[in-house]
């Protein structure tokens, strides 16, 4: 499967104009609003915080060079070397790429506790926290495949430069 030219889940070029690598600004939409520009896939588990089938995402077992991106809204969440093998069944990270991409929030669902870690621009469930992964932090991010975009090394300093171009023309 080609990462880099496969259709992105939720699309700037598409429904979706709250996507964006470079815009840091908080996006809060009504659940109406979500429903109507994300696939139902990313819907019910970005907003409805549902959870995908371990071993089903696409990254899983990807081990390509680059960035990993909100879905929903395209804020930068994690660096590829910062990916991991944990066995856990989804994409594994132990550190997000800033302090601010993540926002953490209690989970007592299910009747477990858990963190929840959500995107820090949109708000969207994104996975759970744990603390059994590997150092230097010893913290496993354990996200659902569907909610993250891709963009090789590359790729993604292309597209943030042509973004960070486009926004101070509109400026």
């Amino acid at each position: 499967m080609n990462m880099d030219t496969e259709k992105k889940p939720a699309s700037p070029l598409g429904r979706n104009q709250v996507y964006s690598n470079t815009d840091t600004s908080k996006v809060v939409l009504s659940d109406e609003e979500w429903q109507k520009i994300l696939p139902k896939d990313v819907y019910n588990i970005a907003r409805q915080k549902g959870t995908e089938r371990p071993w089903s995402s696409k990254f899983e077992n990807f081990s390509e060079i680059g960035t990993y991106y909100c879905a929903v809204c395209g804020n930068p969440l994690f660096k590829s070397d910062t990916k991991f093998e944990s066995g856990c069944g989804w994409p594994s990270f132990y550190e997000p790429i800033s302090k601010g991409s993540i926002i953490y929030t209690p989970d007592n669902s299910h009747g477990m506790k858990r963190t929840e870690v959500m995107c820090g621009r949109c708000k969207s469930h994104l996975g759970h926290l744990f603390d059994d992964g590997p150092p230097p932090t010893g913290l496993r991010y354990c996200i659902n495949g569907v909610v993250l975009d891709f963009a090789k090394a590359q790729e993604a300093e292309k597209k943030y430069n042509e973004e960070g171009t486009r926004n101070k023309k509109t400026s």
